[in-house]
């Protein structure tokens, strides 16, 4: 396990397009034990949570005094407020995991903090949903990568 591979997988699982799904199984094919690559891995990419958070944030505070983007973002979220109300009142926080711990393109971290920002939900129950939504990713990439090596080893052999 050395430091290159350590750096490598923490940028994978920063990165919007890998996160966890690139790193974690970078990490174990590099020979990091099953472990610590799940520690790692999970700890940068639930990290992600607040980053954006707090990126989102900043951002709308600067641009929010100017016009033209209160009335377009005022716009845009009332709109996907009223389109999702139904969905979050229904499945709420628990939906946001299910979302953020299927380890499919353009579900995780990022759009599952970029949509509870968007939809106005509690800041630090979704940094904590997120969190676990992350671990429970992590826990299925594990067994997808472990899974899937076992069953290469049936046609090699």
């Amino acid at each position: 396990m050395d430091i290159q591979t350590i750096l490598i997988t923490i940028f994978l699982c920063i990165l919007p397009v890998s996160e966890l799904r690139g790193g974690l199984p970078y990490a174990l094919a590099r020979g990091i034990p099953i472990i610590p690559a799940y520690l790692l891995c999970i700890f940068f990419n639930a990290l992600v949570g607040p980053l954006v958070y707090i990126f989102l944030s900043s951002i709308h505070k600067i641009l929010d005094p100017w016009q033209p983007y209160h009335l377009f973002f005022e716009k845009i979220i009332s709109r996907s407020r009223q389109r999702v109300h139904a969905k979050i009142e229904k499945y709420g926080y628990a939906g946001l995991i299910f979302f953020v711990a299927v380890p499919l393109p353009i579900t995780g971290a990022y759009t599952g903090t970029l949509g509870a920002w968007v939809l106005g939900m509690e800041k630090k129950k979704t940094l904590l949903v997120i969190a676990l939504g992350v671990c429970i990713a992590g826990i299925i990439v594990c067994l997808v990568y472990l899974l899937g090596i076992r069953a290469l080893y049936l046609f090699i052999k």
